[in-house]
């Protein structure tokens, strides 16, 4: 079994190394939930780079639930392209002001249940919100977390809702916040889906490398 907490502290150290989740710097810029929210039901299933460019141009207009309401759906579009999704997005972005009004008394909800009842929402954006936006104990299992929890051995699963849920039986509960950014970093620049650079991996001595993947020795990539 992978020694969590070191595996936790050394990936706390190469998260300084890369550009944060794109999420985690819409926090440092802003502690607005409804931005945080917006950002991460956007960022699903679309690069970073492209999420940031997104951002940027959304929030020159829309700085609030009021602010969204007053746009059409084409406008929410044009907004939003090149997301992923975007013209599914643009639906969710459409409706969300009067669910929020209507549920919540126009405010971003904290607890995973409520969250799921937003447009657009599921477990992996509910939980990213929560612990982002509110800093509440959450875990989000995205297909980074998902990927790499298993390559490395700690939890054997195999949909990203059994990893939450396996997860958050094991998992030290003061690693929750931050395991998602750590793992996402980690993902996108080392441990990547396809040809991984084990060769560079500063955990490779903890990493089981289960599922598809094959066991072999470090010295023999280099």
């Amino acid at each position: 079994m992978p020694d969590i907490l070191k595996i936790y502290r050394i990936l706390s150290e190469e998260y300084l190394k890369y550009q944060s989740p794109v999420v985690d710097l819409v926090k440092a810029q802003t502690s607005d939930p409804f931005k945080i929210l917006v950002t991460t039901i956007l960022s699903a299933r679309t690069k970073d780079e492209t999420t940031t460019q997104v951002i940027k141009k959304l929030f020159q207009k829309v700085n609030t639930p009021e602010d969204l309401e007053k746009l059409s759906l084409s406008e929410i579009e044009e907004l939003i392209y090149p997301a992923g999704f975007y013209h599914n997005k643009a639906k969710s972005l459409q409706k969300l002001p009067s669910v929020l009004a209507t549920r919540f008394e126009g405010k971003v909800p904290s607890s995973i249940d409520e969250l799921l009842e937003l447009p657009g929402v599921g477990r992996k954006t509910a939980n990213l919100v929560r612990t982002i936006a509110f800093d509440k104990d959450g875990i989000c299992v995205d297909v980074h977390v998902h990927r790499i929890s298993n390559r490395l051995g700690y939890v054997n699963t195999t949909t990203p809702l059994e990893t939450e849920m396996a997860l958050r039986d094991k998992l030290p509960k003061e690693l929750w916040s931050m395991y998602n950014s750590y793992l996402v970093a980690f993902g996108q620049n080392l441990c990547t889906p396809r040809n991984p650079h084990c060769n560079l991996c500063p955990i490779f001595s903890e990493c089981e490398r289960v599922n598809v993947f094959t066991k072999f020795k470090k010295d023999e990539l280099k």
